[in-house]
């Protein structure tokens, strides 16, 4: 019987052990100089090889040779799963009063060792803070937050990493040239990537493909894919383009020929996130895409959780028709006369066609009649007017203020407005933003923006409500509803 790859290349010295340097160096070291701890414990995700460095490190203090094919009195194995009781570890407690047989040392390696039982741990204790001096423990566990407080502080802890990518291929491509495995590099980093850091799993995968392919054919990625259930390269491209494009039946068209052939949602969310993380530095718009896919796995019902997903992020833009339904509140601020008063009177008006307010002053109100008689020009000032209002383009303003002044834009882009002959209505959506264009700070900059912009003469009211419907039968089920949505649907 042939023996598995991931046994038959499994590490027999530190120094063969990949990936994990910080923790071989310090091991190394320490037996060198013979400072040998009397219990260790080893972290880390699986297949990264904390079992193989327990078992190395083992033979290494007692200074024996490290083979498979040798087994010693003296290093005892105990798998945590299947010997989690009290009574367990009783009897190991007793055990380890009994001196080694043949080595210096009597050591216990301890795998899964967070599958004990509290009890169990309370028994073992004592023995692991005071053992005998013969005696060497060396935990390892996947899920060291099981671990009790007290297990922990009585060990020198090593957290081991998961592999690399990089370190994965260059190992998987030693093994695959010495057991004549032909297999191409995106094929490599295909089984390295899916293998999540274990070496282990990406071991075990190139054993398993070299055993479904015929040794003269080569490994390729398009196999590997086909064998695990996964979807093509181009799959997951045209699925994100789709995402990218807007294009919602595109997305549900590529969702249900992938799910028809058989494709795991786990498997096609896996596969999404990581072509997502490899492509975010140049796109990095689907950065919410990546945030929302990583809620898939813990739904219910992933396969229409991801379907909500894509086809939010697919979703044409609401058109500049939709609006929020709510009657709206007539409420009208000071006006900009009023603010401007002492400075009309301090320094004299040089054009008569500025006539802008936040509130509800009239034109003819007595500030607005004031800057008309300032001695400007009065034959010209109604037709000045009249063609800056003509002027007004509410997407030039947005523009002008976001290269201008960014914090006028923030507030402006919130707002929805109506423009009825020289009344600009601005429904702020909020009294909060209401407030902010009321400030004179932003409503001197929002006339300075109008003005470069050759607009003169609008009177502008702040409300801090949606605009109302322009349909009566809905404003009128709008106030019977207590508000509500005006959406305007468009076809996909």
């Amino acid at each position: 019987m042939s023996k598995a790859l991931y046994r038959k290349y499994r590490s027999k010295t530190l120094n063969e052990v990949i990936g994990q340097k910080h923790i071989t160096d310090i091991l190394a070291r320490a037996i060198a100089q013979g400072r040998i701890s009397h219990a260790y414990l080893l972290t880390g995700p699986r297949g990264v090889g904390k079992t193989s460095v327990a078992r190395i490190l083992a033979h290494q203090i007692n200074g024996l040779e490290y083979d498979d094919k040798n087994t010693y009195l003296d290093i005892i194995e105990i798998d945590a799963a299947s010997n989690n009781g009290v009574e367990d570890v009783r009897d190991l407690r007793e055990k380890v009063q009994i001196a080694p047989v043949s080595a210096s040392k009597k050591i216990y390696i301890i795998d899964e060792v967070h599958m004990l039982s509290k009890a169990a741990f309370n028994a073992l204790l004592k023995t692991l803070e005071e053992p005998p001096e013969h005696v060497v423990f060396i935990l390892a566990t996947t899920n060291v937050e099981k671990l009790p407080a007290t297990i922990i502080s009585r060990a020198q802890r090593f957290a081991f990493r998961p592999i690399g990518v990089g370190d994965a291929v260059k190992h998987l491509a030693d093994i695959a040239q010495k057991e004549n495995i032909k297999i191409d590099k995106d094929a490599l980093k295909l089984i390295a990537t899916r293998s999540d850091g274990s070496f282990r799993d990406s071991i075990s995968l190139l054993d398993q493909l070299s055993s479904l392919v015929d040794p003269k054919k080569t490994i390729t990625a398009q196999l590997i894919e086909d064998t695990l259930g996964m979807a093509s390269h181009e799959a997951i491209d045209q699925i994100l383009d789709a995402v990218e494009s807007r294009n919602l039946t595109k997305v549900i068209e590529l969702l249900t020929k992938t799910f028809d052939t058989g494709i795991s949602v786990a498997v096609l969310v896996d596969q999404l996130t990581a072509r997502i993380c490899d492509l975010v530095a140049q796109k990095p718009q689907l950065l919410p895409l990546l945030d929302t896919l990583i809620d898939v796995a813990k739904s219910p019902q992933p396969q229409l959780k991801l379907l909500s997903v894509l086809g939010l992020a697919a979703a044409p833009k609401p058109s500049s028709k939709t609006i929020a339904l709510s009657t709206p509140i007539l409420e009208v601020s000071a006006s900009i006369a009023e603010l401007e008063k002492q400075a009309t009177k301090k320094k004299p008006v040089d054009t008569a066609k500025q006539r802008v307010t936040t509130g509800g002053a009239a034109p003819d109100s007595a500030d607005a009649k004031g800057v008309r008689e300032s001695g400007a020009d009065q034959s010209a000032g109604p037709a000045a007017e009249k063609k800056g209002i003509e002027l007004f383009d509410w997407a030039t303003l947005i523009e002008y203020t976001r290269k201008n002044f960014i914090a006028l834009h923030s507030v402006l882009t919130k707002c929805s407005y109506q423009l009825d002959g020289d009344s600009l209505t601005l429904y702020t959506n909020s009294k909060f933003y209401k407030n902010k264009l009321d400030d004179t700070k932003y409503t001197s900059l929002l006339s300075k923006c109008l003005q470069e912009n050759g607009v003169y003469g609008l009177d502008i009211h702040t409300i801090p409500t949606a605009p109302p419907p322009k349909d009566s039968k809905v404003a009128a089920i709008a106030d019977i509803m207590g508000g509500g949505e005006e959406v305007s649907l468009e076809p996909l």
